[in-house]
């Protein structure tokens, strides 16, 4: 698979594009207005910061929104750092170069997926409660975020929806590194990202100018 990659091309490379979330997800509508008013279209948001995003873009797109539950596995000295991702449902995905890179033994990566199994378990009963995943079957599923930096969350959120056989799965960000849209160009059928940036160093931040007032904590 050789996803499509929709940008806006004066936004390549710049920062402190959006406002806030609201306002990126406002954006993002707008370039995903072909989507509009179609009855197969499911927005699933990843949580915490990708819900006000994609709020915004379900409500441009008449389109239901729901959120699907998916964590970093943290670097165990480093929180604010992960080397992979898993899903509510156990998809997992890790980063074996920077695994590498880093020396992290076996038992660091197995205690590390372990505690993050069961923050998800708790953040799926407050976000999902006894609810189940929307049907995805033959539907057009939009999964939205904030951002991707490693792009290894959203590889491991669109492995979990491409099990329940859609019809096409589109992800949806405000920005992105280049390198987490190339890691992620094999596995979707659509890219759309407004604010694509290339360079060794990339913050998921530097695309808002107003970032901590995202979660309400």
């Amino acid at each position: 698979m050789n996803a499509k990659i929709v940008e806006e091309p004066t936004f390549r490379n710049r920062t402190f594009i959006f406002r806030d979330r609201l306002h990126a997800g406002e954006l993002l509508a707008e370039k995903l207005q072909r989507y509009a008013g179609r009855e197969d279209v499911v927005v699933l948001a990843v949580p915490a910061g990708g819900v006000p995003v994609g709020y915004v873009v379900a409500k441009g797109l008449g389109a239901p929104m729901d959120v699907i539950v998916v964590r970093k596995v943290q670097v165990p000295w480093n929180t604010e750092a992960g080397f992979g991702a898993v899903t509510w449902d156990g998809e997992t995905v890790l980063n074996e170069p920077l695994i590498k890179h880093l020396g992290l033994t076996r038992r660091m990566i197995e205690e590390s997926i372990s505690e993050t199994k069961r923050i998800l378990s708790e953040r799926l009963r407050k976000f999902r409660g006894d609810r189940p995943l929307p049907a995805l079957r033959g539907k057009t599923v939009i999964l939205v975020d904030d951002g991707l930096a490693s792009g290894f969350t959203m590889l491991a959120a669109a492995r979990s929806v491409k099990k329940r056989k859609p019809r096409k799965t589109v992800v949806a960000v405000p920005t992105a590194s280049l390198r987490a849209v190339e890691l992620l160009a094999s596995q979707v059928d659509e890219i759309v990202c407004l604010n694509i940036r290339s360079g060794f160093i990339f913050a998921v931040a530097d695309a808002y100018e107003n970032w901590y007032r995202r979660r309400g904590n």
